[in-house]
């Protein structure tokens, strides 16, 4: 005879694994992240131009565009399914599947193709356009505050990427990860 499985009634805690950092803490991580990518970029900028042999900056951009995109998969599939990266290791952030176990490889390279949402539909949108550099940063600045604050919408307050690749991100000090 199978057990009759346990409800959760709705007045009982959240688990710590459920829990989301406070929005400025992982906008915080998130800003942080993106000045340690400058490294990254630089490295793999200078590896991709000896191998090519590229001479000026704009000859192969769209292959080196190619070739950052795979980059930046390759380090966010690897330390996210490791659970951190420097930047959320500094700011006490882990990510999660949504049993609160770690992640796997497969579910880091959806995160990172879904975390492609805080640039795409802005960069998308002003392509058609010939705008200057700084409507196009106004714009895309925009997007993110806009996405970022979508996420006081999600009931874990987690960002929506990470629902739809069924991770989240949690606190690493309060869930005792």
């Amino acid at each position: 005879m199978p057990e009759p499985t346990a409800t959760v009634p709705p007045s009982a805690p959240v688990p710590p694994f459920a829990i989301a950092p406070r929005l400025g803490r992982r906008m915080a991580c998130w800003l942080y992240e993106g000045m340690l990518m400058f490294g990254v970029v630089f490295i793999a900028g200078y590896l991709f131009g000896t191998l090519s042999q590229t001479r000026n900056a704009l000859d192969n951009r769209n292959a080196l565009q190619a070739f950052l995109f795979v980059i930046f998969g390759i380090y966010f599939t690897w330390f996210w399914a490791k659970g951190q990266t420097l930047a959320m290791k500094t700011w006490h952030i882990r990510m999660v599947d949504t049993a609160g176990r770690p992640v796997t490889q497969g579910r880091a390279l959806a995160r990172y193709v879904l975390s492609w949402l805080w640039f795409l539909p802005p960069l998308l949108a002003v392509a058609p356009f010939s705008l200057p550099a700084g409507e196009i940063t106004v714009i895309v600045l925009g997007w993110v505050a806009v996405w970022a604050l979508s996420s006081r919408l999600h009931p874990q307050q987690q960002f929506w990427h990470d629902a739809w690749a069924g991770t989240r991100l949690v606190d690493s000090q309060s869930s005792g990860l």
